[in-house]
């Protein structure tokens, strides 16, 4: 999809405007938004509206041609709901207007919905949203298939008409809209892609792609590294497979060399059979997705490095499979971490915070300004947020406080949304040993807070977050799929950062 700008002033009007299709919005006390009303001269979309044609609920949508006086060849009315719409209701009628335009006999359309239709939020908010929604509904993963999908029919060149003094500032809008879409278009790309193909391997060619690309640079450790580096928890995750473990390092520096960057962590399991601790059968395919915090991080840098971003950011990915054989990691096994702390490893199928607590003490050699990492950590968090907020966690100080306020504002602005969960010293009690300084596990109760303490141990040196994304990365069921989340909230709290220098 081509998406450009239309500057409209007292000369190039809504009405004259060319093209396909022009898409205004109607509300539900029957009001018609200033486009509408601008392309209304005969009467014919008031007609259509106080006949009932449409509702003006959100969502609903009427297709009317040849209206007089208007230069376009169809006009789409769009349902906003009421005067004010939520963020929900807005995207509610981008979706329909996405769905509506995919299937038109036009190639070219022009939306001109209010820029204030959602209170509280600006015109950018609107342009993403409309961007976000559009390319949600024309995205396919058929890589994969012999007979691919039916090539999308419909609108290919999207404009957004905006007042002219407005233009400039819509277009950068426009830009970093779809520098965001393609980096959650990645993330999806590498969730939906199975074991068998997103390999460790293929993530490290990934990130060294994206430096070729975007002039980043990159360094990928191998296990003679990692050994010598003592991961010893991290490796005691990959030794039953044959695949072996990567250890990748992006840095994006957009800003002066001497400003501390901004770390993000993912983990890169990119199939987790549960090891010895093997999981059900059902729904094992899903592991596939267990590498989203790592899919997280590469769409983050993609979206990051198109815009240019004037911020230090360093990527740090550990990625292999947990994967049972003879060398497998046993459960009752005690590992050293490259800290140095020794962990207990009761259930190997707990192995994203193995490999996460040497990485997270890998960073401290950066000296970050903050740090987030990123896991499809736990079950337990979906059972606790469902599959709307991912699980946010911090400590509780002034420092952290000010990044969770920062990391959850990021995802409202987005609708990319977490939840705040505590970290409290009596979760930690949870994870002591006998034989160990911890277990990694600490019992089925808070089971997402007793693995985010566990990675909380690793991070003294630094201010840090833990994002559980376990329930938002990808979806089930007949929809089963890649979100691309949590690449809009980290692009935003990244943008939001660069912003604030």
């Amino acid at each position: 999809m081509d998406f450009s700008i239309k500057s409209l002033d007292a000369k190039n009007t809504i009405a004259a405007a060319k093209t396909g299709c022009v898409v205004v919005a109607v509300y539900e006390n029957k009001k018609l938004s200033p486009a509408a009303h601008a392309l209304d001269s005969k009467g014919e979309i008031s007609a259509a509206v106080k006949s009932g044609d449409i509702s003006g609920k959100t969502g609903s949508t009427l297709l009317v041609r040849k209206i007089n006086g208007v230069a376009a060849e169809r006009v789409l009315l769009v349902g906003l709901g009421k005067d004010q719409a939520s963020d929900k209701d807005f995207s509610t009628a981008m979706q329909s207007v996405a769905r509506v335009l995919g299937s038109l006999g036009t190639t070219d359309a022009l939306i001109a919905l209010p820029a204030n239709a959602v209170q509280g939020r600006d015109a950018a908010w609107a342009l993403r949203s409309a961007v976000l929604a559009i390319r949600e509904n024309g995205y396919r993963f058929d890589t994969l298939k012999s007979k691919k999908d039916p090539a999308a029919a419909g609108v290919k060149k999207l404009a957004f008409a905006v007042p002219a003094a407005d233009a400039v500032a819509a277009r950068e809008a426009i830009a970093q809209s779809v520098a965001l879409a393609n980096g959650m278009d990645l993330t999806k790309d590498l969730g939906n892609l199975p074991g068998n193909y997103c390999t460790p391997t293929y993530l490290a060619n990934t990130a060294k792609k994206l430096a070729k690309d975007y002039k980043l640079t990159v360094e990928v450790l191998d296990r003679k590294q990692l050994e010598a580096l003592k991961m010893g928890s991290f490796l005691s995750v990959t030794n039953g497979s044959d695949e072996p473990p990567k250890f990748i390092v992006l840095k994006h520096m957009g800003a002066k060399a001497k400003d501390a960057p901004t770390v993000l962590v993912g983990k890169g399991i990119t199939f987790d059979s549960g090891g010895i601790s093997l999981k059900a059968g059902s729904g094992m395919d899903e592991m596939k997705y267990d590498m989203c915090g790592a899919a997280s991080v590469l769409g983050t840098f993609r979206a990051i490095a198109e815009m240019k971003l004037k911020l230090n950011v360093i990527g740090v990915i550990a990625s292999c499979e947990n994967m049972p054989n003879g060398r497998a990691t046993k459960p009752g096994d005690i590992v050293t971490s490259m800290s140095g702390q020794t962990i207990e490893v009761l259930n190997t199928d707990a192995e994203g915070r193995l490999v996460l607590c040497d990485a997270l003490t890998y960073v401290e050699r950066f000296k970050p300004a903050v740090v987030v990492d990123i896991a499809t950590l736990t079950g337990a968090c979906v059972t606790s947020l469902g599959n709307h907020n991912s699980g946010l966690f911090t400590r509780h100080d002034k420092a952290h406080d000010d990044l969770a306020v920062a990391l959850l504002a990021a995802g409202k602005k987005t609708g990319d949304t977490a939840w705040r969960m505590p970290i409290e010293d009596a979760y930690q009690e949870q994870l002591k040993s006998n034989f160990a300084d911890m277990a990694n596990i600490g019992g089925p109760a808070g089971g997402s807070i007793t693995a985010a303490c566990f990675l909380e141990r690793y991070t003294k040196s630094y201010t840090w977050a833990h994002l559980d994304i376990a329930g938002t990365a990808w979806r089930s069921g007949a929809a089963k799929g890649a979100t691309g989340r949590p690449v809009p909230l980290l692009t935003t709290f990244l943008m939001d950062r660069a912003e604030a220098k």
